[in-house]
């Protein structure tokens, strides 16, 4: 629907609806942030009128266009628009805003609210997660677009604001959508000049339009007030196909309020009722009843949505005549849009990881991974430039990007290769971006100490609960001479905190591939990966292990008779436990030995399970922080681990100098059982 062809009045009626529903729930609830709702609303309406494609009774529609409100403090904007759209948002749930119990939280939260297409909230990463929507949509639609029909043919749109390019995970992305010319991405900037401390000029004088020039934007203004001119700027983004668009809308925050716009006063509180009364006075608005809405404007969007819903239709059709005429391409998008795995993909995955020779578990992972590339289609991933070192790369697979070469690198949106660059921020995001898109099972990777740089991402995921799949090689201070800087201590801990979150630490190759066939085949949530630098010896298991027993968390890998204790241990301690194990029997004593691959997948198991595997006293073996080992072990348990920064010399020297050999570990366990 054309916003030319609606009457100026009709326009302004509904802008106005958008506002004061966004109004009336903030000042109800007492609390939120009224100024972008209403400095906001008529770029949006313009947005959803003439070009979102959507269908309300269908949200997960494939073609729709994604909009992603990155500032998304202006929640109620969103949630006023999906009322307003006919989405399964009735009024009772724009009444009972940022309530216990509502679809309408302070904050947009997928998965919570029909048609919120990613949780926003932490400023830039709507805009992060974005790109990695773009990227998806660039990848499918070269796959399955063919020259008669394109089942992929849309865009991504948002709004941010200040804040949002404040933040330096949008200098990473924003970067990475340039270097993909993500002609699909179009963002529409709420420049309104105000923070929460005042003018932005404290503290954010940049020009923007250069730095989003820089980066390979296409860039343009309009003022944000002016329907024609926000619908112009739009169409001029469409049209320019190889660069992602920035459009820079100059507006008013709060506009309409007439003491409080353009004052930083509106941006995180309610206006007052004295402010809101005069508001409804100057747009002309009736005082009563709150969360009015004109019959005009619900018979405009009840119009509005049969128009989008026909749309939705005239593609369905088309859609079931391309996939009669394209056999091949349509099982292709099956496979990608059911994320298809083999039945047996664990057993494949197992086999692939097998070897003769200690190895670490970086290496194990590579062998999986192509394996799993070659069995499961939608798997995609990277690194943050250190490929070489987490040994990531799918081999064979072609890199990420438009078509072209650098190098040895042969770029395609075929490819199955992301280059992240150094950017671990900005690659969570991506990898979650692509996850919720559809159609993909991505991965990003980097060292363990530097999942610091992407925590707001991992948290972002398990918020979500999308599985994306993050891998984090080099997870102790084993990896050596690199020193304290990159020794991880206190990470695996830290992750491990994060609620939804499922952290593997593989001790050998059968784990490795089983935690990697977790990821793939039962994952509804994060997973993360990690995994050694070194090598980690070769592990035999007891008859009648089965290999889905590394999905319970924890197993006995080698028991003794009556044992008075067991060990606990993850990764590279578990080959130290079995050494230690060895020498205690040497002393008399027997213990069993416990590999831990996933505390949380251990935890989840019932009782009864969990006392069979642990038997007597109990101490936990980690080369890391052991404060979260207590929960397992007791008050009275032993916790052998590392409690402060490591030191740059030989992992030999480290083990010695740190306590982790096997003599060591044993005398440890000995003098503890003796007290």
């Amino acid at each position: 629907m054309q916003v030319a062809s609606i009457k100026p009045e009709l326009r302004q009626q509904i802008v106005n609806t958008i506002k004061m529903l966004a109004v009336d729930a903030i000042e109800k609830a007492k609390s939120g942030h009224p100024g972008a709702p209403m400095g906001c609303a008529d770029m949006a309406f313009v947005l959803w009128t003439q070009f979102l494609r959507f269908d309300p009774d269908n949200p997960d529609w494939p073609n729709r266009d994604r909009f992603i409100l990155s500032n998304g403090h202006g929640s109620m904007l969103l949630y006023a628009l999906l009322h307003l759209a006919g989405y399964d948002l009735d009024m009772d749930q724009i009444q009972s805003f940022r309530q216990w119990g509502s679809r309408t939280p302070g904050h947009p939260e997928y998965g919570h609210t029909p048609g919120v297409e990613v949780t926003t909230g932490p400023l830039g990463q709507g805009i992060a997660h974005a790109v990695g929507m773009a990227a998806a949509a660039e990848m499918l639609a070269a796959r399955v677009n063919t020259s008669d029909f394109q089942p992929v043919d849309h865009y991504i749109y948002g709004i941010c604001g200040d804040g949002d390019l404040m933040e330096g995970v949008v200098a990473e992305a924003a970067a990475l959508a340039g270097q993909w010319k993500l002609g699909r991405l179009i963002f529409l900037y709420d420049d309104n000049e105000i923070s929460i401390e005042g003018n932005t000029d404290i503290a954010f004088r940049e020009d923007v339009a250069k730095r989003f020039e820089s980066y390979g934007w296409h860039v343009d203004r309009c003022d944000g007030h002016d329907h024609l001119a926000i619908a112009a700027a739009i169409e001029r983004a469409q049209a320019v196909k190889d660069k992602p668009s920035l459009i820079i809308c100059r507006t008013v925050l709060a506009h309409g309020a007439p003491n409080k716009a353009g004052k930083a006063v509106a941006h995180g509180a309610p206006l007052g009722p004295e402010e809101v009364r005069l508001t409804k006075e100057a747009l002309g608005w009736p005082q009563e009843p709150a969360f009015y809405v004109p019959d005009e404007v619900r018979a405009f969007f009840a119009e509005l949505k049969a128009e989008k819903q026909a749309e939705a239709r005239r593609w369905q059709e088309r859609f079931d005549a391309w996939r009669k005429a394209h056999p091949d391409k349509a099982q292709l998008w099956d496979q990608h849009k059911n994320l298809m795995v083999p039945a047996d993909l664990d057993v494949q995955l197992v086999e692939a990881a097998k070897s003769d020779k200690p190895l670490a578990t970086r290496k194990y992972s590579e062998m999986v991974i192509q394996r799993a590339a070659a069995l499961v289609p939608s798997l995609v991933g990277g690194s943050a430039d250190l490929a070489e070192s987490n040994l990531t790369t799918i081999k064979g697979g072609g890199d990420i990007g438009p078509e072209g070469r650098i190098d040895e690198y042969v770029f395609s949106w075929t490819g199955r290769n992301f280059h992240f660059g150094v950017r671990e921020h900005a690659m969570g995001a991506i990898v979650n971006g692509v996850v919720l898109y559809g159609g993909f099972r991505a991965f990003g990777a980097t060292f363990l100490v530097f999942s610091d740089y992407m925590r707001p991402p991992i948290r972002l995921a398990a918020l979500m609960q999308v599985p994306s799949i993050f891998v984090f090689t080099h997870d102790s201070f084993f990896l050596g001479e690199d020193g304290p800087t990159h020794q991880p201590v206190e990470h695996l801990w830290s992750l491990r905190m994060i609620p939804h979150v499922t952290l593997f630490r593989p001790a050998d190759g059968l784990e490795t591939a089983m935690a990697w066939a977790y990821a793939l085949m039962e994952a509804k949530e994060p997973t993360i990966l990690a995994l050694t630098r070194q090598a980690v010896p070769l592990l035999s298991r007891p008859t009648g292990f089965e290999i889905r027993d590394v999905w319970k968390g924890g197993y006995v890998l080698s028991d003794a008779e009556n044992p008075v204790a067991t060990l606990i241990a993850t990764g590279s301690e578990v080959g130290l436990a079995v050494e230690a194990q060895k020498l205690l029997a040497q002393q008399g004593i027997h213990v069993r030995v416990v590999s831990m691959p996933s505390v949380e997948l251990f935890l989840r198991q019932p009782r009864e399970y969990r006392e069979q595997v642990l038997v007597g006293r109990l101490a936990a073996i980690e080369a890391g922080r052991t404060d979260g080992w207590y929960q397992i072990i007791g008050r009275d348990g032993l916790a052998i681990g590392h409690e402060d920064f490591g030191a740059s010399a030989p992992a030999a020297v480290l083990a010695e100098k740190f306590g982790f050999t096997p003599a060591q570990v044993a005398a440890r366990v000995a003098e503890w059982l003796a007290g």
